[in-house]
């Protein structure tokens, strides 16, 4: 009986939790689709899985002063950023983006699956990354990059697109996918101190057949089973731009 307590002890240490922060209206969509895969795959193995799905939160994607739900540091002349930091150090910040904040920390790793937008996120989920990532919780200066706060944890972009593979390649009209990465990779999750993990990109879904639709949810699918396994990419320029 000692050894299975030891033994079931051992397992919740073990037990990885994830964040899932979903931005898509519709949850019949092929990003609902990969989003499920997600949290089927990542359940069975044991790992507690939270999404925050935006648009049933009916998430507020604008930062403004009433983020801060305390006195304003500078009421004359309105700063978000300042605010926002002297909010989150004197524990002031309204209690959405505090909720979030606490699922960040939790998690070992952070899923974001929605679709391409303008080579970025969709206004909602920048919205979030604009009001949880603050300066206090997730970096500070100096705190950022592989100083950030959020070291040690992983975070993940899972991204559908409107165009075909072709099209993002550097010979492509739109140019290699990993350009847009930079930004949000980079400059978001990495300053943030995040190990960021290869993207998952799935091409086209729209115009693929079922079957290509198919093979794109399996292989997402087969990519969890190892995801624990995997080596974070090197966040610097060349990784993006090449040498």
């Amino acid at each position: 009986m000692r050894d299975t307590y030891k033994a079931l002890a051992g397992a919740n240490r073990m037990r990885k939790k994830v964040l899932i922060v979903y931005a898509h209206q519709e949850p019949r969509s092929f990003n609902g689709c990969l989003k499920k895969v997600a949290v089927e795959t990542l359940s069975k193995q044991g790992c507690t899985v939270t999404v925050s799905d935006l648009y049933a939160m009916d998430f507020e994607p604008r930062a403004t002063r009433n983020d801060i739900t305390g006195a304003l540091s500078n009421p004359e002349v309105f700063s978000y950023g300042v605010e926002a930091y002297e909010a989150c150090k004197k524990r002031c910040l309204t209690s959405d983006i505090v909720d979030e904040q606490k699922k960040v920390q939790e998690a070992d790793l952070v899923i974001f699956q929605f679709p391409l937008y303008w080579f970025s996120v969709p206004a909602i989920l920048k919205g979030w990354m604009d009001r949880v990532l603050c300066q206090g919780f997730a970096f500070d200066l100096p705190g950022f990059y592989d100083s950030g706060f959020l070291k040690g944890k992983l975070a993940l972009l899972s991204i559908t697109t409107g165009g075909t593979a072709e099209m993002y390649t550097k010979t492509g009209v739109s140019g290699d996918f990993k350009y847009f990465l930079w930004p949000l990779q980079h400059g978001t999750l990495h300053f943030c101190g995040f190990k960021v993990l290869a993207p998952q990109i799935s091409f086209a879904p729209e115009t693929a057949s079922e079957e290509e639709r198919k093979q794109m949810m399996a292989s997402w699918a087969q990519r969890l089973e190892t995801i624990w396994k995997e080596v974070p990419i090197p966040c610097t320029p060349p990784w993006y731009f090449g040498q």
